[in-house]
């Protein structure tokens, strides 16, 4: 009996050590599909806009993200920590939070909550993108502080989207990228107010490694806006973007002209339609990023406009030169001067300096 005992205790402790090993190998390969990461953005920034003269230092972002994959599906979670509200007011909330279905290259969906399928420059990475903040024709017109009023929402939305990469070359590359989202139509973390859904589309060919080509399309509605007589209604939203892009080799040149029609606030975060701003804006940027000392030193360039009435007397203009320095391919010191002209004010010109310390882990 003894015996049988000792026996029988031998195989469970073999069993349960087998067990435990297994349970080891499921859970560290679990793990190992986890991806932890993120990246922070601190700024000075001065300017010496009349009556509104500014110097001061900013905690631009923070963002921390969660990336992992299960089987043919890639899922990711962000969450973004800022001052976007002002000193003494940080903003936390979730920016991204979805799921892919990648199994073939030419035909993926994506569902949840990202970015909209609208420009070549929207879905950049902020670092990457390598200046003080996104054009003003993306800032106002893809989403991020958008004139239509919604709250600045990162150019993102709720919604489906499907893409992929067709037509490959004797090389295997693909030629031509097609993407189509349909979306709640109000920004993150909000659903439809009207019940009309965003339709987003996106086409661009890749005739030679490096080129881009593409246009995009937007018709939608803004819901919740308050007209003059106090009454609520949908606004109805018609955009399109024309985009270009060479990046290859550490050379980055990119353009895009955007145009909207459709009523809005022209203010982040108000629902109140202002009349005065008339239905239609449009506006351009054109920029060239290009290497000194190869993976060290960027100079930099760019022309851009934003028109918030279409009209010259509404735009902004500015033109912009800079420094990207590389202390590693996570840590870059970033270096910008622009002379602005904003026709809406009495002094039209003003100087606008702005140093950024960007990090990534």
């Amino acid at each position: 009996m003894a015996n049988l005992l000792k026996k029988s205790m031998t195989m469970l402790l073999v069993a349960t050590f087998s067990m435990s090993t297994f349970a080891q190998e499921k859970a560290n390969k679990w793990y190992d599909n986890i991806k932890l990461s993120g990246y922070g953005m601190l700024q000075y920034q001065g300017q010496d806009k009349e009556d509104a003269e500014s110097n001061t230092f900013n905690l631009r972002l923070l963002r921390m993200i969660v990336d992992g994959k299960i089987n043919d599906f890639n899922w990711r979670a962000q969450i973004q920590g800022t001052n976007a509200k002002g000193p003494g007011e940080p903003t936390v909330q979730l920016m991204d939070l979805y799921a892919e279905w990648v199994k073939h290259k030419e035909f993926q969906v994506r569902a949840g909550q990202f970015k909209r399928a609208f420009t070549f420059e929207n879905p950049t990475h902020p670092v990457t993108q390598g200046w003080r903040g996104y054009a003003d024709v993306i800032n106002r017109l893809s989403g991020f502080g958008d004139r239509a009023g919604e709250k600045s929402s990162g150019g993102r939305d709720i919604g489906i989207q499907v893409q992929g990469d067709v037509l490959p070359n004797s090389s295997g590359r693909a030629l031509l990228h097609y993407q189509v989202g349909v979306y709640n139509g109000e920004g993150i973390n909000r659903s439809d107010k009207d019940n009309r859904k965003d339709i987003i589309g996106g086409l661009w060919v890749m005739p030679v490694k490096g080129l881009r080509i593409g246009a995009f399309g937007w018709t939608g509605s803004h819901g919740g806006m308050t007209t003059v007589n106090g009454t609520d209604e949908s606004v109805s939203l018609n955009r399109y973007c024309l985009s270009v892009e060479w990046d290859k080799d550490e050379y980055t040149f990119r353009a895009e002209y955007l145009h909207s029609q459709g009523w809005g606030s022209g203010v982040i975060g108000n629902n109140t339609i202002d009349y005065s701003l008339g239905d239609k804006a449009d506006g351009w940027y054109v920029f060239g990023i290009v290497p000194v000392i190869k993976s060290k030193l960027h100079a930099k360039a760019r022309y851009q406009t934003y028109r918030k009435s279409k009209e010259w007397a509404t735009s902004l203009n500015s033109v912009e030169a800079g420094l990207n320095y590389f202390f590693t391919k996570n840590l870059q010191l970033n270096f910008e001067y622009a002379r602005v002209n904003d026709r809406t004010l009495a002094k039209h010109n003003y100087n606008l300096v702005d140093v950024e310390l960007d990090f990534r882990f």
